[in-house]
């Protein structure tokens, strides 16, 4: 899959190798930091950000390149099966935000999700992340405990996928 435009770096997608499990765990937490999040706050997302190498296949990990420099600049993961999956990490690394790398990693899951059955994808988003996944079609349903932060929650939210009806 590839995307781009005008003005935009062009995106490949392709599936992510174990060798670059520590290449995608740093970029999951420069992307969370983004958001602002202190040293502390990040020191307790670490393990749950953490991308082992013999989870990568499992996890159905996806990354985005930038094809001009081959780049990893993304990834997503698509977890579990029909009838809801769930989409576990979508990160974009913060120089590459904007350029449609996260909406073509979001498009890759849904049509990964339809070809395994999947009518719903389930995502406990970050609170920065939620406009984005309800500018791709998601709806908040409800909020969930953090896997890292006591007393944090998160947006629970689910999207449909097109033409895959639940039973």
């Amino acid at each position: 899959m590839t995307g781009g435009g005008a003005g935009e770096a062009e995106v490949v997608l392709r599936a992510a190798r174990p060798d670059e499990a520590e290449e995608l765990t740093e970029l999951a937490l420069r992307s969370k930091a983004h958001w602002g999040y202190d040293d502390a706050f990040m020191a307790a997302c670490r393990a749950e950000l953490t991308l082992p190498a013999d989870a990568i296949a499992a996890r159905r990990t996806t990354v985005a390149l930038d094809r001009a420099t081959g780049r990893v600049i993304g990834l997503v993961t698509l977890e579990g099966g029909a009838p809801e999956a769930v989409l576990g990490m979508l990160f974009v690394d913060p120089a590459a935000m904007g350029r449609g790398a996260g909406r073509l990693l979001y498009e890759h899951a849904v049509a990964v999700a339809a070809g395994l059955g999947c009518a719903r994808i389930s995502i406990d988003a970050d609170p920065n992340a939620e406009p984005f996944y309800r500018a791709m079609g998601a709806v908040t349903v409800g909020r969930v405990p953090s896997g890292s932060i006591a007393r944090r929650t998160l947006p629970q939210m689910t999207a449909e996928v097109p033409g895959v009806r639940a039973y």
